[in-house]
């Protein structure tokens, strides 16, 4: 909803708000967070009363205010939200409001706010779009178009953009931040620290995200958790390079305390603007909650769910060759893994990496997207074939953007490495970086991959890209000019006509497991790869917090061998299975490697995906915060509370010998639900005598419990051994 008197102008939604002030010469952030109502007389003109600080001593003789685009012209003295040059000057950026334009919208269901500035200083023309949706979302987009005309000090000289940040204020209570870190293999691992004075930055510089990508930037209450506390949260959807930062400065920001925001990270000189060039700033989502991370994980699951190109049908189950087979594309070997496959419940068959010419190794090939003759001297077409006449789908692994200078393509077109004229640097896992913004090697990549998707009706394509992006320059025309924009923008070009070309194709993103993952490559694709690691006590804690923005079925989560390809840790099956279940399942194992008594675990695990996949991919994604971190209650909750899936895992031994009473949140306590704990993978190993008597009732069976006590009082659980995990199933019961 929009609501407006006088000059300012509240979008509210899901219980979230943002008001503004249309004042001259800037416009204002007089409130975001909790929705304060309807926004009458008194209201407004209370928040634009106390909308102004102190006028401190040693300080500007005006009161220092905090705008949608703050300057040092207000006092502002953090990081702006425009910076840049003309040739070393227009340093000082004035905008002032011109225009702006109101959409209001269903009650309650957000709005849109659009901010037109011209700045004589500069030379641009800045427009700042805010929609509010209906989920409590907050898109913040930025537009920069020079006018020349606008400084005639300047108007012959290009304005080189250093940096465009969307950032909103934060009260005093909004004390401590979160964000992630990580690496490959132990991607978003969270790291927590007071809200202190100064500036907290986030910067990739790996031309993507990052294995250590900051992913979302939060800040809150004091010890806020995943069911409680205050929180207000920032998102960068954008593939490229990012910028997150908390800042607070002792004189506060405005009648705030603090700010956060992010944007595009931009190396010097890689966007000049001339007259009437246009940059678009990838969009900034910001989130408010008053019920802890969940309630933000909420907002965001729901937005992407929203979507018209969101997955609406069933995720099939899954299964990748590649820590099945590796580089051993045989024909008879494959066929004997496709038939397995289908005997215990497969419905996606996906050939990974090896399929190409010279590609025998992790050296050679990348960049020579035709079919090895070698390996397969009759074509994908024998494999494709004997997949579908088991009624499955067939995906192809591809990594478009990297090329190995072992390769016909790099020999042919060696300036379509990406790097300095000077040479290149030293390679990445063999490999370099495709300039697929230079048009030429774009149309031959959308030429092959078009073509290999028509050719074969491939239902679904992996789309890996392993290293990151250092010195990433282009040869091309303009000589060594930063292309980490440009070739994000490329991407999403790319992706984008196939899936023109192609409406049904779905596509996976993969870096390196879970080096790219945004709400900007999830605009154009259809899963994501969190971590090229199976090992479940690593990978149950990635996707924990991987679905802090991504819901569980656009989350690739497979069961691989007993012993870890990445950590070489052994583990149960069971455990293994339990852990692949609660998102996009799939397998990347050997299965004719594996006995009856394990094929017929899987087939089982294989049912269960098939009977909760409903649940797991559309209900409300719930945690408990427990004291204990080497233990974790997440829950899948049906949106009309009907029906829910709990799993309590244990990933190390603790002092605790026992957990005492846990909540599970989510429940409806005024309910009844009948609860089962069920073992058809097999029963998780205790380090206990016997069970809490409800769990050995519930593990033969249902067992009816009144919500008030499931939530609000807790149940005691099982002391499980460590790397064991368990399912509790409930149906709530309808009069």
């Amino acid at each position: 909803m929009t609501s407006r008197v006088d000059d300012v102008v509240a979008l509210r939604a899901a219980g979230a708000s943002l008001v503004i002030q249309l004042a001259a010469p800037i416009p204002r952030i007089l409130h975001w967070g909790a929705d304060l109502g309807e926004i009458d007389q008194a209201t407004a003109s209370a928040l634009e009363l106390t909308a102004g600080p102190a006028q401190l001593n040693n300080s500007p003789d005006v009161p220092r205010t905090f705008s949608a685009l703050p300057t040092e012209f207000e006092g502002w003295s953090g990081t702006p939200a425009i910076a840049g040059n003309a040739q070393g000057r227009a340093t000082t950026p004035r905008p002032r409001l011109v225009a702006h334009e109101i959409e209001t919208s269903d009650p309650m269901r957000g709005g849109r706010i659009a901010l037109e500035f011209e700045d004589s200083v500069t030379g641009l023309r800045t427009t700042l779009r805010y929609h509010l949706d209906e989920y409590g979302v907050l898109a913040v987009d930025t537009t920069i178009v020079r006018d020349a005309g606008l400084s005639p000090r300047i108007s012959n000289a290009p304005y080189t953009l250093d940096g465009v940040v969307a950032l909103l204020p934060l009260p005093e209570r909004a004390a401590e931040i979160l964000d992630f870190t990580g690496k490959w293999c132990r991607e978003r691992s969270p790291q927590r620290m007071p809200f202190a004075f100064g500036t907290h930055l986030r910067s990739a510089h790996r031309g993507k995200p990052g294995h250590d990508s900051p992913f979302l930037l939060a800040a809150g209450t004091p010890g806020f958790g995943f069911g409680h506390g205050e929180t207000w949260a920032v998102h960068l959807a954008w593939s490229g390079e990012q910028r997150y930062l908390a800042e607070r400065l002792t004189e506060g920001a405005g009648a705030f305390s603090s700010v956060i925001g992010a944007g595009e990270e931009l190396h010097s000189g890689e966007v000049i603007l001339e007259d009437g060039d246009r940059y678009d700033a990838p969009t900034v989502l910001f989130l408010w909650s008053g019920a802890g991370l969940d309630g933000l994980a909420d907002r965001l699951h729901r937005r992407l769910r929203s979507r018209a190109a969101h997955p609406r049908s069933s995720r099939p189950l899954v299964l990748n060759t590649w820590e099945a087979v590796y580089f051993d594309h045989d024909l008879d070997r494959l066929t004997a893994l496709v038939e397995r496959a289908s005997e215990v419940g497969v419905e996606r068959i996906v050939l990974d990496d090896g399929w190409f010419r010279g590609r025998r190794e992790a050296d050679a090939g990348l960049g020579d997207w035709y079919v090895d003759e070698r390996v397969w001297p009759h074509g994908l077409g024998p494999l494709v074939d004997l997949v579908r006449s088991h009624g499955m789908q067939f995906g192809l692994w591809f990594e478009p953007e990297m090329i190995n200078l072992d390769s016909d393509l790099a020999r042919a077109h060696p300036d379509w490495v990406l790097g300095p004229a000077e040479g290149l640097g030293p390679a990445s896992r063999s490999q370099y970086v495709l300039d697929i913004a230079r048009p030429e090697a774009f149309e031959y990549l959308l030429d092959r991959i078009d073509t290999l998707v028509r050719e074969h009706a491939i239902d679904y394509l992996k789309w890996d890209h392993n290293r990151d992006l250092l010195e990433a320059v282009s040869r091309a025309d303009d000589g060594d000019r930063p292309s980490v924009h440009r070739q994000t923008v490329a991407l999403y070009r790319l992706l984008d006509e196939l899936r023109r070309r192609h409406p049904t194709l779905e596509i996976e993103t993969c870096s390196g497991g879970g080096g790219r993952i945004d709400l900007g490559i999830l605009d154009r694709t259809d899963r994501v790869w969190a971590s090229d690691c199976n090992d479940p006590v690593e990978r149950g804690r990635i996707e924990r917090w991987t679905r802090l923005v991504v819901p569980p079925e656009l989350i690739g989560s497979h069961v691989g061998a007993a012993r870890s390809h990445t950590t070489a840790r052994t583990t149960d099956l069971a455990f293994r299975l339990t852990t692949a279940l609660t998102a996009h399942a799939g397998i990347e194992q050997d299965l004719t490697a594996v006995d009856d008594d394990e094929l017929a675990v899987v087939t089982r695990w294989a049912a269960m995906y098939r009977e909760f996949r409903p649940l797991l991919h559309s209900g409300r994604v719930v945690n408990a915060d427990l004291v204990d971190d080497a233990t974790a209650l997440t829950g899948f909750v049906a949106q009309d509370g009907s029906s829910a899936l709990y799993t309590w895992s244990r990933f190390t031994t603790s002092s605790s010998g026992q957990s005492g009473r846990v909540r599970l949140p989510g429940l409806d306590h005024d309910a009844q639900y009948d609860v089962r704990i069920r073992e058809d993978l097999g029963a998780a190993s205790r380090h206990q005598g016997d069970d809490p008597a409800w769990v050995a009732e519930a593990v033969t069976r249902a067992v009816r419990l009144p919500g008030s006590v499931l939530a609000e009082a807790g149940v005691p659980l099982p002391t499980l051994n460590p790397q064991q995990s368990m399912l509790i199933d409930l149906r709530r019961i309808d009069d």
